[in-house]
């Protein structure tokens, strides 16, 4: 099996291309990474067992017209939280989700043999701001930035639908691994002491393990059937209180220190709402598919997170 990924090197692409290569005693698997930097992602990825079957490009045109892949998994985008959301920053978003995702579509269209699946990144940002409301895949979105850019990105993969492929799309929540993602920005602050709510604490975190993410990424691949939107979130969203409490109670560590919407505001400027709205996300196709979570509470994902922290 030949798998074409694009973000190889993030939080979520390097550990599902570690999976990949672990599993591949049952099915071996060729994994072929496009990346800006495939110096760093091969220092980065040459350390896996299994890694002489990872082959690293820069560009699509380095791909022969019949070459031959089973699945494409397109998991590449600038991190949304990493900088201010400036009109310079906002095109490189758009760049690395949008056009990106065009230019692999593009690639389809000309390649000799179709994949069978696209898997494409989204996130639940596509539904925007919706207070308490329960959201699974079927609910509508409130109109926001961060809905208008996962929207385009989500219609940008839709496009392959038009050369036989079948096309998943992962609205992925706040994802707790070790290592990288929220946890890694959260720790060092907690650990002194100086963890607390942000804003009022009632703004719902659809959270979801790592270890379900890449999970989830691998059913869709191997399940024919499958296809469309899935929200890829744990079943029990929490509010921003409850996962700062949890958080704190495995550290045992207070949590006093509430930080008010205003200074949010003031420090983050358009991007504070990633912090201070809140989606309550709930993944009912994964459900109804009887999709077996490893981590289904939000302490058992932290607890696992902090556990193979400590190994490293």
């Amino acid at each position: 099996m030949n798998i074409l990924i694009t973000g190889g090197t993030g939080f979520i692409g390097s550990q599902l291309i570690a999976q990949l290569l672990a599993d591949d005693v049952e099915a071996p698997k060729q994994i072929t990474v496009l990346t800006r930097y495939p110096d760093k992602a091969r220092n980065k990825l040459g350390q896996l067992d299994g890694a002489s079957n990872i082959n690293f490009i820069q560009r699509l045109d380095e791909l022969a017209r019949d070459t031959v892949f089973h699945a494409v998994i397109n998991l590449a985008g600038e991190g949304i939280a990493d900088k201010p959301w400036t009109p310079q920053r906002k095109r490189e978003l758009a760049a690395s989700r949008i056009a990106l995702t065009e230019d692999l579509v593009d690639w389809i269209r000309r390649a000799k043999h179709k994949p069978s699946v696209l898997i494409s990144g989204s996130a639940i940002g596509w539904y925007g701001n919706q207070q308490d409301q329960i959201l699974d895949e079927n609910a509508t979105a409130h109109n926001e930035y961060v809905h208008q850019l996962c929207h385009l990105w989500e219609q940008a993969a839709l496009n392959a639908e038009q050369y036989g492929l079948r096309v998943c799309l992962i609205r992925t929540g706040v994802v707790v691994g070790p290592n990288g993602g929220f946890l890694r920005r959260l720790l060092p602050v907690f650990g002194l002491g100086l963890g607390g709510p942000l804003g009022h604490g009632q703004q719902y975190l659809s959270w979801v393990a790592l270890a379900d993410v890449v999970a989830v990424i691998q059913h869709l691949v191997a399940d024919n059937s499958l296809t469309g939107v899935f929200n890829v979130t744990g079943p029990r969203p929490v509010t921003n209180q409850e996962f700062t409490s949890t958080l704190a109670g495995l550290l045992r560590r207070p949590a006093f220190f509430r930080v008010p919407a205003t200074v949010l505001k003031l420090a983050m400027g358009e991007m504070s709402t990633l912090l201070l709205d809140g989606q309550r996300v709930v993944p009912s196709r994964l459900l109804q598919e009887r999709f077996h979570f490893q981590h289904p509470t939000l302490e058992s994902a932290l607890r696992a997170a902090l556990k193979a922290r400590r190994k490293h």
